[in-house]
């Protein structure tokens, strides 16, 4: 029953964490990426994007001297994308989900962070300007910012995360049990080898 709920656990794992990770980040192709913010100041960029694209994921990295960032539910970057003069996506970005940052290089310290901040669904053929920008939380050590557009990103199954946490958590609590059963079952007095007849230790 132990192995049983260890691949329950290991199950539940793969659909509520792999998955969705594995669809935002390698789903699609990557059209490029692009440096929004360095040296203290941020910059928009404009990125012609073509009907063929759709539809696009928008995902912003934060490259930071931190471990994990702390924003206690404030905003650290902001996000605008607008096509011919009209707002086509507009978001808040935190980064305080994110557990395993990237390594920037194995000689700085700093890590990189990585939010979503949404999906284009339609894509009109022309100029698309991406702008962000600071939000309200102080004191984030911010080295610099990248934009990176994915192309043809496949659809994250909306059961995939309570499915798979379900399960992990069935996996887990049953492991426990099976753990606590295990500890608390009485020995079997069979299993002992019979006391010598003679000699030592002979009654």
């Amino acid at each position: 029953m132990r192995f049983l709920f260890v691949l329950i656990l290991l199950a539940g794992t793969g659909i509520g964490v792999i998955y969705p990770w594995a669809m935002t980040n390698f789903s699609g192709h990557e059209i490029g990426t692009w440096r929004v913010y360095e040296q203290g100041r941020f910059r928009p960029v404009t990125v012609p994007l073509s009907g063929r694209d759709a539809p696009v994921r928008v995902l912003v990295d934060l490259t930071a001297r931190a471990e994990r960032i702390v924003s206690q539910q404030r905003t650290i970057l902001t996000l605008t994308a607008a096509a011919s003069g009209r707002t086509v996506l507009a978001s808040t970005l935190q980064f305080n989900h994110v557990d395993n940052p990237r390594q920037a290089s194995p000689q700085l310290p700093d890590k990189i962070f990585r939010d979503e901040a949404g999906v284009i669904a339609a894509v009109s053929p022309g100029p698309y300007v991406f702008t962000v920008g600071p939000g309200d939380a102080e004191d984030i050590p911010m080295r610099a910012v990248d934009l990176v557009l994915r192309s043809g990103i496949g659809e994250t199954d909306s059961r995939a995360r309570p499915v798979g946490f379900s399960l992990m958590a069935v996996g887990l609590i049953g492991f426990m049990l099976s753990l606590r059963t295990r500890a608390g079952r009485p020995e079997n007095p069979n299993s002992q080898p019979p006391p010598p007849r003679w000699g030592r230790g002979s009654k």
